[in-house]
């Protein structure tokens, strides 16, 4: 007999729409097998008990043994023996029904007792089993989504204990409830072959044992034909005995599994992350919006197809497109007070899809794989180990620290770089090109927070007159402004600064832009702090947004290069020239990720850098007063010509000032 198709106990606890999909067609099958059994039932009933009207009795049954050819089963495959043995059978039927009149007894013993226990006993165990799996199935639902509603600030530890040992029970009690019911739709493939064939041939015996008058016709033809039945029912019974035993083992041992199998996020602390996926799926939240303020979440199976992000319901074949990842970005978010959530943005800077896993792994590895998918990995011939070297080659060229106490300690390029917080020897890189070595020193550690949040310096202040770390008073800061020609306000997310050894060429910027992303991906450092900075005739100075302090100044005479990259045209980056302590001179580059083109703020600075030289000679100021629009208080002014991504809009001749 051909193969039986067969559904996969192995993905039963994973419970993908794949499998999903495929259990819909063995549930079609078996509702389809009951319809017909039901049918084949009736006909074998009005022949045991229409004695009057046997010779139209059977000549109903030969028509419904070869309606089993035109029954659309979803599962089909191997039953061309079958029928064709149920075309002979109809023609027996055809030949024997005059000599049918006296079987109600036997008939009531060999053909309608089997199928009645068919019927009975696998049909209606197969539709127990299945409203056993559906209730186990809404029930697992409702445990999730009451799990993902933790919350994460406020996190009650015996609450989370309780949600997750019912969402485990939950998954458990699906997971054996799917088992059986697969087991039971498996088993069923192997039972319609026996329950259509094995009444008919205790039918035909009956037929010849009965009436001797046919023996003499029938006997030498049939007694091979039946024979050979006899022995395809056996077959099948035995191939269905080694395939329940089989099924039963299997069963066992996919129950026997650690329970962290179905308790969600079960090591949070040390789980085993793999950074080199090209392609990923597995169940997310998805958040929707359904009106101002007002946001849902659903629970959907993603997962990535070649440079995009698929969704596919439950019950759905085939799943649809939700995001193209090429060159696009993503990082974590607070959002609803959920925990694992993240977000996808486009490379125009729009903000796309808002997603939550449901434990640090798949949060860790669903972010590491979009970053991999998002360079365009998948292109090459070796993915995965594009992925690795990728990855390995970050981790070499860069090393970031992420705290503001931490300075550059970088003297030679052969020292050595100290964590004085750690008290970590954070050794050189051994790899890279000579160009590279010669603008940024191999190990030059990376500084990510650079730029003290708001509330950090209202404690350091908190109680006496504020005073500015970086030596600016609030007054000087004041005044530098009322007596600066130019002042253009841009909004900013610090990225990263690092200390550089060569200023001659705006490579150097584009350098470091390169290592700081680096390390921002490999080390998953998503979060960045936004500030305003604003350029003046003087300096440039980043101010916190909310409180209006200035986090930070530079002499403008003291950057010496600044650059946009070329195709992210929103990351900025500058070099400074910076005081040491001990009188030595050091410079660091520092880059920015801005709401507007970075060759607007390329453009500010340069005009700053002008106006400095220009105001040496009064004669080149006022030619280049004449150059450029000027206010009525005599500022610069400088034109967009086109509305800001962050929604503050200047309108023509506007005053460019904060």
């Amino acid at each position: 007999m051909p193969a039986v198709d067969k559904l996969l106990l192995e993905e039963a606890l994973q419970d993908s729409p794949q499998t999903r999909s495929l259990l819909s067609v063995f549930e079609e099958d078996a509702g389809t097998l009951t319809e017909y059994t039901n049918q084949l039932l009736q006909a074998m009933q009005r022949v045991y008990g229409a004695q009057n009207e046997m010779c139209l009795a059977t000549q109903q049954l030969s028509k419904q043994l070869l309606a089993y050819e035109k029954q659309h089963f979803a599962l089909g495959k191997g039953d061309e023996e079958v029928i064709s043995t149920l075309h002979y059978f109809s023609k027996v039927v055809d030949e024997l029904n005059i000599l049918h009149s006296e079987l109600a007894k036997q008939l009531a013993d060999t053909m309608i007792l089997p199928i009645i226990q068919f019927r009975e006993k696998d049909l209606t165990e197969v539709s127990t089993l299945k409203d056993l799996f559906g209730l186990a199935s809404n029930e697992h639902d409702v445990s999730m989504a009451k799990y993902s509603r933790l919350p994460k600030r406020k996190e009650n530890e015996k609450l989370k204990a309780e949600v997750a040992k019912e969402v485990a029970n939950a998954r458990r009690k699906q997971h054996l409830s799917s088992l059986q019911y697969y087991c039971a739709l498996n088993a069923l493939q192997y039972r319609k072959r026996v329950a259509m064939m094995e009444p008919m041939l205790g039918y035909t015996r009956g037929q010849i044992n009965f009436f001797k008058k046919g023996s003499e016709m029938f006997s030498k033809r049939m007694d091979g034909f039946l024979s050979s039945v006899s022995d395809m029912v056996q077959s099948i019974q035995g191939e269905l005995d080694a395939e329940a035993e089989k099924m039963r083992v299997s069963q066992q041992d996919l129950i026997a599994v650690n329970e962290s199998v179905y308790t969600p996020d079960s090591d949070v602390t040390s789980p085993a992350i793999n950074r080199n996926l090209i392609q990923k799926a597995g169940y997310l939240n998805l958040r929707n919006k359904t009106g101002l303020v007002t946001t849902t979440w659903e629970r959907l199976y993603f997962f990535t197809q070649g440079g995009n992000l698929m969704c596919q319901p439950r019950g759905a074949v085939a799943g649809g497109l939700i995001q193209d990842l090429d060159n696009c970005s993503v990082m974590a978010v607070d959002c609803e007070d959920r925990r694992y959530c993240f977000q996808i943005t486009t490379p125009t800077g729009k903000v796309g899809i808002t997603l939550q896993a449901e434990s640090k792994k798949e949060y860790e590895e669903w972010i590491c794989a979009i970053n991999n998918i998002s360079r365009q990995i998948y292109l090459t011939d070796n993915p995965e180990a594009a992925a690795i070297k990728l990855n390995q080659t970050a981790l070499q060229a860069v090393t970031p620290i992420t705290s503001f106490g931490k300075k550059h300690e970088v003297h030679h390029p052969s020292q050595n770089v100290k964590n004085t917080e750690n008290d970590k020897i954070i050794p050189n890189a051994s790899g890279g090109i000579q160009d590279s070595t010669q603008l940024i020193a191999p190990g030059t550690p990376i500084q990510f927070d650079i730029v003290l949040p708001a509330t950090e310096f209202l404690d350091q202040n908190r109680g006496g007159r504020r005073a500015n770390p970086f030596g600016e008073s609030e007054d000087s800061s004041k005044d530098e402004e009322g007596d600066s020609l130019l002042q253009q306000m841009f909004v900013v997310r610090f990225l990263g600064s690092m200390a550089v050894q060569s200023d001659d060429t705006s490579e150097v910027i584009y350098e470091a832009m390169r290592q700081v992303l680096a390390a921002r991906a490999i080390h998953n450092i998503f979060r960045m702090t936004e500030s305003h900075l604003m350029v003046t005739s003087k300096n440039l100075r980043l101010i916190d947004p909310q409180t209006q302090v200035t986090r930070a100044s530079f002499d403008l005479a003291a950057v010496t290069q600044f650059a946009a990259h070329q195709d992210n045209r929103r990351l900025i980056g500058f070099v400074v020239h910076l005081s040491e302590t001990l009188g030595e001179e050091s410079m660091s580059a520092y880059v920015f990720e801005s709401n507007t083109e970075g060759e607007k703020i390329c453009y500010a600075i340069s005009l700053g850098k002008e106006i400095i030289e220009a105001q040496k000679d009064p004669e080149a100021l006022a030619q280049l007063m004449k150059s450029v629009p000027l206010t009525n208080d005599g500022k610069f002014v400088l034109l967009n010509d086109q509305a800001e991504e962050d929604g503050t809009i200047h309108e023509e001749g506007e005053e460019s000032e904060a």
